[in-house]
């Protein structure tokens, strides 16, 4: 058995004669008790609805019938990935067994076997996380995110019977060596062969640029053939050459094999990425290669050809095939159409010598299925230290420097990471220095700020200081992974029927049950949000662009960054429950996929607006960073802008790739009679008044205050001050229309009951928004907290009845899962532009803490500020506004004290609508 066979594709010649098995096969699960159908390729857990999580065994059965004229020629039949062991019977006798889910392999049917009609049958197994009699378990074979989204199981690439000759071309290794213009050629054949090989390569344009005989003896044939200049294959231009091999003995031609390749360098050098002589600069997408059925395997060549397009349409250069094999396809789509691909390993979960082995292994079976394509430009071994613990195991840092080192040997043409980090873990050895991390720019703008900082200064958390660590500092830095959750329209994604797709019942094991989709409408209706947003069709479209928002600050602050030479958008797709796609299942594209290439481009201007909010009259500061990635700028360029009524222009000297230029601006925000949302725009023009770039930063522009002073009192000088700053009156607890406090206790409860209005600048420890000692449930002679007897009460018993929580260590914190945070912009707060999602003017004000615990009827006009997170779960609220007896309380999170009073005009804004709130009948 062969497990590395290069191609399933039929033959081109007569020499190779092929029939298709694909379409339906008789199927029996394990748990089945009778024979059903089952379309092959596919997984089984898509065919059956019952069986969409299932492990175990499950055998396939056809028929099949050979032509006469095949009777003479060696008979294979060859699978091009079956997951994950699979056995294969030809009429009851067992011919060959094969370990590995995602790669090629193929058996030769002895000829005593064959007859008229023949039965082939196989077993395959995709074992659990019990020890199989093999001693196979889940976790020590290459599975990839087959954890995260569900197992996939059976016959999944094409089945074919190939007619040939014993003695034929089993592989085709090709290394075109660029500007050399020379191609690198070793063939291997399935016996001894005494004959000649003819060579004949076509050129991009279809023109024969080589012919030739070589001899050709033994099992393999090693040659070198140098061309005349070559076109050079990249995304922009992705040239791709032929090549037909024609094997020879005895003067008859016996065999032949075609295969494409482009001529391509791809190196690190002066710590960036260069392709064929050239800096680039990696514009990527992960890609976990799922499909709308919700599994792994591509319905059709239009499909992976459609999403390629688009892909490039958003601006992206390349895609990071995330710790999964594709089908060959998605190569052959990415060499023709231009694209390059960052490949890996699918993971393990423990290793383990045996685990270890079958990574080497899969390893190999990689590049000798996926060599010759020229769009792979690197390879990935491990991800996140999935499988591995690199920190802890001094052997296992061992075994990748010495992995690095193999594949380093076996295919110099392409780059090759270590681990593709992640806190807390780090790289040993590797081509490139590539991290990943997660925020958003809302909630966490500073820790965005000062990660990308840090990362572009070559941080020492990136690596390892163990004596197995080889580290140049040369290694070009490369984010290769970031992102922020949207959501997809769940009506772009049912079935014809009107059925959800079956993954939408699954996710709620993840992210505190965050990630269900199933129930997104009841729960949207059930907390009021459509008071909030309208219909959920507005609600997604706004949480689309909140994710683009998010994307495009913080792509803006790593171009800011020279030694950074590319990123990882996380992600091309959806994928199930994880919601951070550039398109959703069904290839949809976001509603931002036109604006992304502004920002997803070589020549980006990233305007580092110092503030996005300001007054009137006020001056708006603008350190922009114009970033050259790939590209040049050409002397006599210009930096164009405009804001409100100004405009300017700043000459910019000449760039060259991969640098990054200060041209700081300043602006005087126009008067508006409301509070608005304004754009300032940006453009780079050449000198021939070509646009090369351009882009656009939004702020919010808010009048001159004209709000009623309000009368209030307080217990805290802090916030009397900063009240009397804003204007409004000091005066006596009796004479006060509002109570502004930090803190409420049981006394604070009483005068709320007995009529007083109470706001409350939540500054306080988790826990409840009151500062005295919580009641007690029983039994009361049994000390189960700390204190007296009996455990503390729920807050539900005290007034106001909400938990305080920390955002930070918690599901809201806002890192992975999307923290979609809103302000009701009606009544006091109509005059907050924007909305109702957060944009950035709030990054200096959210919260940090929520209030949870609330029914959803609160929801219904109680809740005046709050968030939700993934699929519309974990409600909780920024501001409350609750009665008690004759009075009321209003409560906020919201962080209005970071700088001097009214030097932010959101928090300000924030401010009178509070006031206003508590003050209202």
């Amino acid at each position: 058995m062969n497990a590395y066979s290069q191609s399933l594709a039929p033959a081109n010649t007569p020499l190779r004669e092929t029939l298709s098995l694909d379409g339906t096969w008789e199927f029996c699960h394990e748990t089945d008790h009778a024979w059903r159908h089952a379309k092959v390729p596919a997984h089984w857990q898509a065919c059956f609805e019952d069986l969409a999580v299932s492990f175990g065994s499950a055998t396939y059965r056809r028929t099949f019938t050979l032509p006469a004229e095949w009777s003479a020629r060696e008979i294979a039949i060859r699978f091009g990935a079956v997951s994950d062991l699979a056995t294969v019977f030809i009429n009851g006798t067992e011919i060959g067994r094969h370990e590995g889910g995602y790669l090629p392999f193929e058996c030769v049917i002895p000829t005593a076997l064959l007859k008229a009609e023949n039965t082939v049958e196989v077993v395959a197994c995709l074992p659990d996380a019990h020890r199989n009699e093999g001693g196979t378990d889940f976790a020590e074979i290459p599975h990839g995110k087959q954890s995260w989204y569900g197992p996939q199981g059976g016959i999944w690439q094409s089945v074919l019977i190939e007619a040939r000759d014993p003695a034929h071309i089993s592989s085709l290794r090709l290394d075109p060596i660029w500007p050399e213009a020379r191609l690198d050629l070793k063939a291997h054949f399935a016996s001894m062969v005494a004959g000649s090989l003819k060579i004949e390569i076509i050129d991009p344009q279809g023109m024969p640029v080589f012919t030739g005989n070589i001899p050709a003896a033994g099992h393999t044939l090693k040659h070198s053939i140098q061309l005349d200049a070559v076109a050079p294959w990249s995304p922009d231009s992705p040239n791709l050459y032929t090549i037909t091999t024609i094997l020879s003995a005895d003067g008859v031609e016996i065999d032949s094999r075609q295969e494409s390749f482009g001529f391509r360098r791809f190196e690190a050098k002066d710590g960036f990425l260069h392709l064929n002589g050239k800096p680039l600069y990696l514009r990527a997408a992960l890609d976990q290669d799922y499909y709308p059925d919700g599994f792994g395997a591509p319905p059709s060549l239009d499909l992976l050809e459609d999403q390629l397009r688009k892909a490039k349409a958003m601006g992206l250069n390349c895609l990071r095939c995330h710790i999964k094999v594709p089908d060959p396809r998605y190569y052959e789509v990415a060499d023709r159409l231009g694209m390059l691909i960052w490949s890996e390993i699918p993971n393990i979960e423990t290793f383990t010598p045996a685990s270890a082995e079958r990574l080497r292994t899969t390893m190999e079976g990689i590049l000798a299925r996926d060599g010759n394509h020229p769009s792979i430009v690197i390879w990935t071994l491990i991800n996140e230290d999935w499988g591995t613990r690199l920190r802890e195991a001094a052997e296992q840092r061992q075994w990748i420097s010495d992995m690095v080192d193999w594949l380093r040997v076996e295919d110099p043409l392409r780059l090759v990471v270590d681990n593709s980090a992640c806190f807390p873990n780090v790289h040993v050895k590797t081509d490139i220095n590539d991290y990943h991390f997660y925020r958003t720019a809302v909630d966490r703008r500073e820790e965005w700020d000062r990660l990308c900082r840090e990362f572009a200064g070559n941080a020492d958390w990136t690596f390892s200081t163990d004596k197995e660590a080889v580290r140049t500092k040369k290694e070009p830095l490369v984010l290769s992974e970031f992102g922020v959750w949207g959501l997809p329209d769940p009506a772009r994604l049912r079935e014809r029927n009107g059925r959800d797709p079956w993954w939408m019942a699954y996710g709620a094991t993840w992210a505190d049950g965050t990630a269900l989709p199933q129930g997104i409408e009841a729960r949207f209706r059930e907390l009021a949000l459509e008071k909030v947003f309208g219909d959920l069709g507005r609600f997604v479209e706004k949480v689309q662009w909140y994710q683009y928002m998010n994307l495009k600050y913080e792509i803006e602050v790593i171009r800011t960054h020279a030694p950074i030479g590319g990123y990882v958008i996380t992600e091309l797709t959806d994928v199930h429950w994880e919601g951070n796609g550039l398109m959703d299942m069904a290839r949809n594209p976001r509603v931002f996929a036109e604006a992304l290439p502004a920002i997803n481009s070589d020549l980006v201007i990233a305007p580092g607006a110092a503030r996005h909010a300001v007054y009137e009259g006020q001056t708006a500061s603008f350190d922009i960073k114009v970033s050259s990635g790939g590209a040049a700028v050409p002397e006599g360029s210009r930096l164009v802008w405009e804001f409100g009524a100004e405009r300017g222009e700043i000459l910019l000297s000449a760039m060259a790739p991969m640098q990054v230029h200060n041209a700081p601006i300043t602006a005087t925000a126009d008067a508006v009679p409301v509070p608005e949302i304004q754009k300032a725009r940006f453009q780079v023009v050449a000198p021939d008044g070509s646009v090369l770039s351009q882009n656009s930063e939004t702020l919010a522009v808010y009048g001159k205050r004209d709000v009623p002073p309000i009368r209030f009192a307080s217990n805290d000088d802090g916030l009397s001050e900063r009240l009397s700053a804003l204007g409004h009156v000091s005066v006596s607890p009796h004479e006060a229309d509002v109570f502004v406090t930090k803190d409420i206790d049981a006394d604070r409860v009483e005068a709320i009951h007995s009529g007083q209005r109470v706001l409350q600048i939540v500054d306080k420890d988790p826990g409840r928004l009151r500062d005295d000692a919580p009641p007690r449930d029983g039994p009361m002679s049994i000390e189960i907290d700390p204190g007296g007897g009996g455990m503390v009460s729920g807050p539900y018993f005290s007034f106001p009845g909400y938990n305080l929580v920390n955002r930070h260590k918690s599901i809201w914190r806002g890192d992975w899962v999307g923290n979609f945070s809103w302000l009701h912009r009606d009544g006091v707060f109509a005059h907050v532009p924007g909305g109702p999602l957060f944009d950035l003017s709030f990054t200096g004000v959210v919260p940090h803490q929520v209030m949870a615990g609330l029914r959803p009827w609160e929801f219904q006009g109680r809740v005046h500020a709050g968030v939700v997170i993934g699929w519309v779960h974990k409600p909780a609220a920024f501001i409350i506004e609750k009665r008690l007896g004759r009075g009321k309380l209003v409560a906020t999170t919201f962080r209005l004290h970071q700088e001097a009073p009214d030097a932010d005009p959101l928090a300000t804004a924030l401010y009178d609508g509070l006031l206003a709130l508590t003050a209202r009948p």
